[in-house]
């Protein structure tokens, strides 16, 4: 700055350019006149550093002696007085400062606790703190959400089939009765009813539904030999081909031939599925082809004769494909190897009994089948001769009773069945480890078809054989799915709306419905002249056969022709010859068809006139002779 632009008083000089030194002296001038004040920023700087490093160590000092202290004793410190002595220290470090705190002061020692009074019985340790998390983490029945239950009404008949999409909003059932209703938990009132239902497969009674892992499509195996897949909403995207029944290696056929037992998506692929039919085939299908299935596996008994799967899903990784049969054994394929078992048990449960379930707990490596013969077992498949555990004295009456893991692989859980009037059917759980019954629930009076554990929701739902599907929840472990709709209140029904003002119409007001006043007979009689269809003469009967396409009264039709000119006719034409010559005489004496035509060259006609049978010679020959 120079002075030619220098605006100030003369009393102030001017400051002239000046290279950048170590020193920074800043000058202010005031107009009254008073110094300007100096500051050497480097050394504040280096004043504040210095304070900075001397307070970090007093503060690091300060955190080490707790640590210590409590390395040389047996017993940790309560974590309050942990906190006090390094406030006690950070305060004693701030106190040597010159700088003041910022923020509300720090509470002295001989304080107490801020906040409410701690309640009775409270640990206070970190020690207790963890053992009581572990006790909860080892207890898994505590994890179970049955607290709370709603109950949603598919029908009078048994509810066979369950199904939830991966985020747990729409659940989908299937029964006996053929109809596959959809239930959205979102859209649900408290009334519980469902948004539609229909029946995909006719007259067939549903066996499985399952939600694909995208939620967009809904495989359905019903009792005949054609899976349907459908779209979220319910209508129709793929139906299988059926085979030729004709056929006796089933390889060569295009599709299942006989009644389909079950079937499932592909947990990683999303337009592959499986079925199982009584044809003795496992067939893996796309979505995108319906002609023809993918691949086929077919389950072999010790002899090699084909044997029928009653069951059939894939592992976690989907790398493996596991079938029961209905001998009693266990068949596990890989996917990409479809003629020889990777494992194989032979006895896993008694023969001739329907195996009705076999699932792959979330891990991978345990196996549980539910058996027809009252049974339950798990596998390991890294040893797959002999079950890890075994319970028996578990009815099962439905060819689809089923079994599922827990979402923490921790219990495993099953329905029971009963007769009508004989009690009520559970749904039991049992823990993995030692396999023994930890928490049963009482569902119904009737038997408990299927089971399912939702991982996402934390949520069981439940088929029971009298059309009722249930779903246990726990307001805190759970999370939404049934308790969006118990929240909600029933909607009013609407009602329709009413006049608010009655009419009254008078009949025959309106001039179109007036009748017109009578006039005179004679003006009426000249109207009804004019008429062409009220001056029109009637026909006279028909006297003839008929003309002008009416019939007469007598003889116009073939039936009173006949009667009158055949049936009732007394000349007697038995003897034929004797009616033609009835007119030989007239046609001799007045020819006028044959005879003229005939005259020139038919020669004289010469008859023998024989009066009888006596007149015949008889000198003539037996064989001769005419044969009455």
């Amino acid at each position: 700055m120079s002075q030619s632009h220098c605006d100030l008083p003369s009393s102030c000089s001017c400051l002239t350019p000046m290279p950048l030194s170590s020193q920074l002296i800043i000058v202010v001038s005031l107009f009254k006149g008073k110094k300007a004040r100096t500051f050497d920023l480097e050394a504040m700087f280096e004043q504040t550093r210095r304070t900075a490093v001397e307070r970090s160590r007093k503060t690091f000092e300060a955190q080490e002696r707790p640590e210590e202290e409590s390395t040389s004793k047996p017993k940790s410190l309560p974590s309050g007085s942990r906190v006090k002595a390094a406030d006690s220290s950070s305060s004693d470090s701030e106190d040597s400062s010159d700088d003041e705190l910022i923020g509300p002061p720090v509470p002295s020692q001989d304080d107490d606790m801020i906040g409410p009074p701690l309640p009775p019985g409270y640990k206070d340790s970190d020690e207790d703190e963890d053992d009581e998390d572990e006790e909860d983490d080892d207890n898994p029945v505590k994890s179970i959400p049955d607290s709370h239950e709603i109950t949603l009404q598919h029908g009078s008949k048994t509810v066979s089939a369950l199904g939830l999409d991966p985020s747990g909003a729409r659940l989908v059932t299937g029964g006996y009765d053929y109809d596959v209703k959809f239930w959205d938990f979102a859209g649900m009132d408290a009334s519980l009813q469902a948004f539609r239902s229909h029946q995909p497969c006719e007259y067939h009674q549903i066996k499985s539904l399952q939600y694909s892992i995208t939620g967009d499509a809904i495989l359905v195996v019903a009792g005949n030999s054609q899976a349907k897949v459908l779209d979220r909403d319910g209508f129709p995207v793929m139906e299988c081909v059926k085979g030729d029944q004709y056929i006796v290696d089933m390889a060569n056929t295009k599709g299942h031939t006989a009644m389909l037992n079950g079937g499932c998506w592909h947990p990683k692929i999303k337009d592959e599925f499986l079925t199982c039919s009584n044809d003795g085939t496992v067939r893996t299908w796309e979505v995108s082809n319906d002609k023809k299935h993918k691949s086929i596996f077919k389950p072999r008994s010790a002899q090699g004769k084909r044997v029928i799967p009653t069951c059939a899903t894939y592992s976690r990784d989907g790398k493996l494909i596991a079938a029961g049969c209905q001998d009693g054994t266990i068949q596990i394929w890989d996917r990409n190897l479809s003629v020889h078992t990777k494992f194989h048990c032979k006895q896993a449960h008694v023969p001739s009994t329907d195996t009705s379930c076999i699932t792959f707990s979330y891990g991978g490596t345990i196996l549980a089948t539910r058996g027809g013969d009252d049974t339950l077992k798990t596998w390991d498949i890294r040893n797959f001769k002999k079950p890890i555990h075994t319970t028996s004295n578990l009815p099962s009456y439905f060819p689809m009773t089923d079994c599922c893991f827990s979402p923490d692989d921790k219990l495993l859980i099953t329905g029971t069945s009963v007769k009508k009037g004989e009690g009520s059917g559970k749904l039991l759980f049992f823990d993995l480890v030692d396999f023994k019954k930890v928490y049963e629930i009482p569902v119904t009076d009737a038997s408990v078809v299927r089971c399912l554990w939702h991982p996402k929701l934390n949520q069981i739902m439940v088929g029971t054989g009298n059309g009722l599907a249930k779903v246990y929840y726990d307001p805190v472990q759970s999370q939404r799915g049934a308790k969006l709709c118990v929240v909600k209140t029933k909607r009013k029904a609407r009602q329709a709306g009413t006049l608010t003002q009655d009419y009254i119409i008078t009949p025959h007001a309106l001039p179109m419905f007036r009748e017109p006043r009578q006039r005179s007979t004679r003006k009426q009689l000249e109207k009804d002249r004019l008429d062409p269809m009220k001056s029109h003469k009637p026909e006279p009967p028909v006297a003839g056969p008929g003309r002008g396409g009416r019939v007469g009264t007598h003889g116009g039709t073939l039936s009173s022709f006949i009667v009158k000119n055949i049936a009732l006719d007394k000349t007697d034409d038995s003897n034929p010859r004797e009616a033609i010559l009835r007119h030989a005489k007239d046609a001799e004496a007045n020819p006028y068809w044959v005879a003229p035509a005939y005259s020139t060259t038919q020669p004289n006609a010469v008859f023998a006139e024989v009066d009888s049978e006596e007149d015949e010679p008889d000198n003539e020959p037996e064989w001769k002779k005419r044969k009455i």
